[in-house]
């Protein structure tokens, strides 16, 4: 059997100020992406996105929801039609989170300019009816989570691998659960996320999403898409799609199982941080064939990755 081409789609928490700078400044089609989406989001919001991405210090923590939202968004939709300009075409598309938008935009399930309205209408809904919170990504077997320091104060928000899991809590829990974790010597990282996504604690902003998106057209995709929320590859989108890929656990690890039952994959994150290609390396199994490889990652390697990559096509 073949191997088959996966594009990865990463959601909150894999931003940071200057992702994608070398592809924007030297990569025509990468940049054009760019530009033609940040246009729609401030035609959509009053927000030039571009400017705010390659404006901040990458050493600040950039997680204001009404621009990291659409600036994931955007940079993973860029990085995938240049990938494809460059002749890497996906066999299907994976996506963790808010990079399912990314994913099924992809894929042909919804118009670029439908997902883009679809992820700022989510952004606008949860800033305004959700708490503050965050998620922490923990390092450790995530049977650790039935403790009553962790089920007590967070909800599980998804496995990625044997040893890694993260949790979702409202703002007043995340100290005294890191302190915990500190104690008992869990290395462990809070996420660049200001709401506790994938927990009950969003679930006042679900009736606004689904009221913002009921009407956006959605249509059988081109190509199938891997959907973590579901951990199965789907042919079109569920009714419900936009809430529950926020709202549900995120079955990272169970979902590349599931596409490794089926054979051999190359695993291409197109994701800001290039965390999915890591995640997919520690959740393979020993004796898999596949393989998983980064471009963008916070040490601005961003052009050499990518002529690696080109360099194995």
């Amino acid at each position: 059997m073949s191997t088959k081409t996966v594009f990865m789609f990463s959601g909150q928490g894999s931003q940071y100020y200057q992702m994608g700078k070398q592809l924007y400044q030297e990569n025509a089609v990468f940049r054009q992406w760019m530009d033609r989406l940040d246009k729609l989001a401030h035609e959509i919001s009053g927000k030039h996105v571009v400017d705010a991405i390659y404006s901040g210090d990458k050493a600040q923590s950039f997680d204001r929801l009404l621009l990291t939202h659409p600036a994931i968004f955007m940079v993973e939709y860029s990085l995938a039609q240049c990938l494809i300009a460059e002749g890497i075409e996906p066999h299907l598309t994976l996506g963790a989170s808010l990079g399912s938008f990314a994913a099924a935009a992809v894929a042909g399930c919804i118009d670029p300019v439908e997902a883009m309205s679809a992820v700022l209408e989510q952004a606008v809904a949860v800033e305004s009816f959700c708490g503050p919170g965050g998620m922490i990504a923990i390092v450790a077997d995530p049977a650790l989570y039935e403790e009553d320091f962790l089920n007590r104060q967070s909800e599980m928000a998804g496995v990625n691998f044997n040893t890694h899991f993260v949790v979702s809590a409202p703002r007043g829990a995340l100290a005294a659960i890191e302190s915990a974790l500190k104690e008992r010597e869990v290395i462990h990282q809070r996420l660049a996320v200001a709401f506790p996504f994938h927990s009950r604690w969003i679930d006042a902003a679900r009736e606004p999403v689904a009221a913002a998106t009921h009407s956006i057209p959605i249509g059988k995709g081109k190509l199938p898409f891997a959907c973590c929320a579901h951990a199965a590859t789907l042919a079109h989108l569920p009714d419900d799609y936009f809430w529950r890929v926020v709202r549900d656990p995120i079955r990272f690890r169970d979902t590349v199982a599931h596409l490794e039952r089926q054979g051999t994959h190359r695993y291409i994150d197109v994701g800001p941080s290039g965390t999915l290609a890591t995640f997919v390396k520690y959740a393979l199994p020993k004796t898999a064939e596949s393989s998983a490889h980064a471009i963008l990652t916070p040490y601005g390697q961003d052009l050499k990755n990518l002529a690696a990559l080109l360099a194995t096509a």
